[in-house]
């Protein structure tokens, strides 16, 4: 699969897999809780939300000296276009049952998503490419990940974003399900290579 395809494949599953968690309604990623919440704070939709902080993550990228890629900038441009296209269109899904399997599929389709979009390796999204940045300088991943993802999970949750069982099975499954894909993505894109170590995707 070239390059490019694989690229748009996963931002569009991702995307897609974004607008599910929302759509559940059993909570959402550290960052999408972020999203959720600004959104119904400012009455703009989620995807601009998802795109309007993309591009702002991206100017922190300047200090830390981390170059974006053409994966980062369709990142910016799609993720957010397409959540917000899926929601328009998806249903309402009713009963406990059904918003737990809706919510199990779009994590693994999150999981599908992130091998293919960072498999490509056309560059980071913005988000994860600050933590790259971070690391680059000294300074620990997991410790600025976590960190990072606490500090948006808190602030989103105070602007009304959505924090429930989805947001704790996202965050401790996500590694394990995107690590596989990750590196089948990665070693089909680039032959012979080491294969790039999995991270929690947050585009």
């Amino acid at each position: 699969m070239p390059r490019l395809v694989k690229l748009l494949s996963g931002l569009t599953l991702f995307g897609f897999s974004i607008a599910l968690m929302v759509a559940a309604g059993l909570g959402v990623p550290a960052w999408d809780v972020l999203h959720q919440g600004l959104s119904r704070s400012t009455g703009l939709s989620f995807g601009w939300v998802v795109n309007g902080i993309g591009a702002l993550v991206l100017l922190a990228w300047i200090p830390l000296r981390v170059r974006p890629g053409i994966g980062t900038l369709c990142n910016i441009l799609l993720v957010g276009m397409v959540a917000d296209t899926a929601l328009r269109i998806l249903p309402q899904f009713a009963g406990p049952a059904l918003r737990l399997c809706v919510l199990l599929a779009a994590i693994a389709l999150n999981a599908l998503a992130t091998g293919l979009y960072i498999g490509a390796g056309l560059g980071p999204g913005p988000r994860d490419g600050v933590m790259t940045g971070l690391a680059a300088h000294g300074i620990s991943l997991r410790a600025a990940r976590t960190a990072i993802e606490v500090f948006v999970l808190v602030v989103g949750w105070l602007l009304g974003g959505t924090v429930g069982i989805g947001t704790l099975v996202y965050a401790a499954v996500i590694g394990p399900l995107a690590q596989p894909a990750i590196r089948h993505f990665t070693r089909t894109t680039l032959p012979g290579t080491t294969p790039a170590p999995a991270t929690r995707p947050t585009p």
